[in-house]
């Protein structure tokens, strides 16, 4: 984020706990580096504690002082997320926000010949887990009179050719699982929500294209100012859709 955008994000979290999954991928690390400059106490969740590390110490710098939760998705367990809730509950006492940006993709790979483990992997990281870590935080999320449940999507339009294998069928099921949980939250303070930001230069992406080929794709610090918005009771709008949001200005 720029100077100009810190400030006017500042202040849209005070007060807030926010847990963000994949935080020290290339949009967990500046969307948890945007939400402590809002004023949120923010989460840090991943499963390498290094990068975890210098990211706390980041976000340190920001606002308030944040957490780190070390934990690998692939073979965490039901148990383990509500453990996690259980923590946030006796150490915080509130859960106001999830944001999901922790991905696995291979690269593309024909179907035929993709690895099952990995396929399972894929589809588990980026859907179940998802899910579950999603479950166990519910109930924390309802104790507040304005909560967010925001999903980091890929665009399903892009990811649903060919070679996409088992990350392309869980963006798409993501779509499902949204709408499903907002028909069952629009009642009440959870707000279910998505963030589908354009092409960013990340890891990930770097998997599925080449830099020199990959001319659209920006920093994903311009689109960290959006996840903040989804998080913070300005984001309202935007409840129970998915948000394509345009990269701020570099």
């Amino acid at each position: 984020m720029s100077a100009g955008e810190v400030a006017a994000a500042a202040g849209a979290l005070e007060g807030r706990v926010v847990l963000v999954s994949g935080a020290a991928g290339g949009l967990g690390a500046v969307a948890a580096e945007a939400a402590a400059a809002a004023g949120a106490t923010v989460i840090l969740l991943g499963r390498k504690p290094a990068k975890l590390e210098r990211l706390y110490d980041r976000l340190a710098t920001l606002g308030p002082e944040p957490l780190i939760y070390p934990l690998d998705l692939v073979g965490a367990t039901p148990d383990d997320y509500a453990t996690l809730a259980q923590r946030v509950q006796d150490e915080l006492g509130r859960l106001d926000g999830v944001l999901h940006c922790a991905a696995d993709f291979p690269g593309l790979t024909p179907f035929e010949l993709a690895d099952p483990a990995v396929l399972a992997r894929v589809l588990h990281v980026n859907l179940t887990a998802r899910a579950w870590l999603s479950q166990a935080c519910l109930p924390l999320l309802r104790q507040r009179n304005d909560a967010a449940l925001v999903f980091v999507l890929d665009d399903p339009a892009r990811v649903g050719h060919a070679y996409w294998g088992g990350y392309g069928a869980a963006q798409h099921a993501q779509h499902g699982l949204l709408a499903s949980l907002h028909g069952e939250t629009a009642a009440g303070p959870v707000r279910v929500a998505a963030l589908q930001p354009g092409p960013m230069r990340t890891a990930l992406r770097a998997r599925a294209y080449t830099h020199q080929e990959d001319l659209e794709a920006v920093d994903a610090k311009r689109y960290a100012a959006a996840c903040v918005t989804l998080l913070a009771p300005a984001g309202a709008v935007h409840r129970g859709t998915v948000w394509a949001a345009t990269p701020t200005p570099a």
